[in-house]
């Protein structure tokens, strides 16, 4: 019989093994950076995230908390038991009739002035609500008796509206009658009690166990019963905190703040998530096969020619050349034809300016966010993949105005100011009474984000120069000298203003590409207008949806250092 030493071994065979891929035997870390940036791009820093808003959004896993306190099944059971003793008690048919009869009753009290009779016996006949509160808006005096009548009878009239919604949504099954006031207190009670299960249930769920209203659940709980919750809250409270703390999750005062550190964290993800759909492809991407006299050395080697730099001398296999060559004989002597170089490959520069538009139409479907959170992973993969490239960006608005990295996340649209069809202004931003403030905001000044982006890459030591223009439609702001001009709908001539800077791009070296951002109010001008200022720079037009564009921006980038390398 074979022995483990005469057999020849065990082949063993995995089936879809990626090494670069291998999972970890930890569970994975629970994310808080990216909830955190989300709520700062929606809102930039007019309103910071409390514990409360971080605690809803973070997902953790029911196995880090299991054993740690109560069972929260037995929680459901005490409720789901008190909820089915209510529905067995009350019949809340009675309460729905007394509550209407009330409101009837009370409504014929009340005599109405002549020129509102007829809406009032309206509302009163429909049960119309809306109808009662126009009324009294309607009157002169509200402290007439008049008014003071409705006040009453739209009260009435909404606690028909709530036992009506507590006879319909409840299932009653018990005898006992209800009045109207007992009505609403066990509506309310029940409410409270689907809520708790809710609550319950999305801690059994996500381990939510923070956002439980403990102050209600007491109320429903035996004396020392909800020990264990409280404990196992401020435990989880206390792991989120720390688990903030080392994600760069800074607090404060009001609520958290983020450190660089996590603004690094939610651009690898950023970028991790985009790159995801490339995983069929071989392990590493942005391969190119083009060698030459660069920084960058490569594994393959080449024979020594004369100017080649001494630093890329491939050593061992030099010496390895010298050896076979000799054989036995010692001393050995490096000959010029042993010398062995590694090839090198150049990786050349390039220079972006982003051009971010933040007019008053980028409010719209949150297309502001998506905007920001393409910045964000651009930026990220410049970093981390290109550090020798120069990239900048432009917030695009009534002016354009440069922004650091650090400024993107902070970002919001202008409020639109102006509400008339049609708008005509002129401002002389020579005169020193006229400062930006005084300009509405709204506007889209594509005309001048370019000229800035034309004086920012002049400095560039790089003939690869490109801008990446963001923006949802025609722009309606030029300059002409000092001249501010805003004009909407858009115009002729800041049309003429915006490719006459497009063609100046173009003689520059300066490629512009268009992103395109489906909105509401997109039209057939808008596409044209895309078309022509693209074919001006010698650029293309991308048409993409708010959720894709940090997706088609950073492959574009990605697409585009790969053809300069080629």
């Amino acid at each position: 019989m074979p022995t483990r030493h005469d057999l020849g071994g065990i082949v063993h065979s995995y089936q879809a093994y990626d090494p670069a891929r291998i999972p970890s035997p930890r569970p994975p870390q629970i994310d808080l950076v990216s909830p955190a940036m989300e709520h700062l791009l929606e809102y930039g820093e007019l309103d910071e995230l409390t514990p409360e808003q971080l605690a809803s959004a973070v997902l953790l896993d029911p196995e880090q908390i299991r054993g740690l306190g109560p069972s929260i099944e037995s929680l459901k059971r005490m409720l789901e038991a008190r909820k089915r003793k209510i529905l067995e008690r009350w019949d809340a048919t009675g309460a729905r009739k007394r509550a209407r009869t009330a409101f009837r009753e009370a409504a014929a009290k009340i005599k109405p002035p002549a020129n509102h009779k007829e809406i009032f016996h309206r509302a009163v006949r429909d049960e119309q609500l809306r109808l009662l509160e126009r009324l009294w808006y309607a009157q002169d005096d509200d402290q007439s008796r008049f008014g003071a009548d409705l006040v009453g009878l739209v009260d009435r009239l909404g606690a028909v509206y709530q036992i009506d919604e507590l006879a319909t949504k409840w299932a009653f099954t018990g005898r006992e009658k209800l009045g109207v006031e007992e009505a609403l207190e066990v509506k309310e009670e029940l409410e409270e009690i689907d809520r708790l299960l809710a609550q319950l249930a999305d801690a059994q769920k996500n381990a939510r166990v923070g956002l439980i209203d403990l102050e209600a659940l007491g109320r429903y709980a035996a004396e020392g019963e909800l020990d264990d919750l409280a404990r196992l809250k401020a435990q989880v409270e206390e792991m989120v905190q720390r688990m903030a703390a080392e994600q760069g999750l800074d607090k404060g005062k009001k609520g958290y703040s983020l450190s660089p550190k996590a603004m690094r964290l939610f651009q690898g993800k950023l970028l991790e998530k985009i790159f995801s759909a490339l995983d069929p492809s071989r392990t590493g991407r942005h391969q190119v096969n083009v060698t030459g006299e660069g920084a960058v050395e490569m594994v393959p080697t080449r024979q020594y020619e004369f100017g080649d730099s001494v630093a890329h001398i491939d050593i061992p296999g030099s010496l390895i050349n010298a050896m076979l060559r000799q054989g036995k004989e010692r001393p050995l002597r490096l000959d010029a034809r042993d010398i062995e170089v590694h090839t090198t490959r150049n990786t050349p520069k390039c220079a972006t300016v982003v051009a971010l538009d933040m007019s008053g139409s980028m409010r719209h479907g949150g297309l502001y966010v998506s905007v920001k959170r393409m910045a964000l992973a651009l930026q990220g993969l410049v970093q981390r993949e290109y550090p020798g490239d120069a990239l900048s960006f432009l917030e695009m608005y009534s002016f354009a105005k440069p922004r650091s990295a650090g400024e993107i996340v902070t970002l919001l649209p202008k409020p639109v100011t102006i509400f008339e069809p049609v708008v005509r202004l002129r401002a002389d931003m020579s005169d020193p009474t006229i400062t930006a403030e005084d300009v509405p905001p709204h506007f889209t000044n594509i005309q001048h984000a370019l000229q800035l982006a034309r004086r920012q890459l002049a400095r560039a030591d790089t003939p690869n120069k490109q801008v990446i223009l963001i923006t949802d439609g025609l722009p309606t702001a030029h300059f002409e000298g000092n001249q501010l001009f805003l004009l909407y709908p858009p115009h002729k001539r800041t049309e003429e203003a915006t490719l006459r800077e497009a063609e100046a791009c173009r003689r520059e070296g300066i490629v512009v590409n268009v992103f395109l951002l489906a909105g509401w109010s997109q039209s057939r001008e808008d596409i044209q207008f895309a078309y022509k200022l693209a074919q001006t720079a010698q650029g293309r037009v991308f048409f993409t949806s708010g959720k894709d564009l940090d997706r088609f921006v950073v492959w574009d980038y990605v697409s585009r250092r790969r053809s300069i390398i080629g």
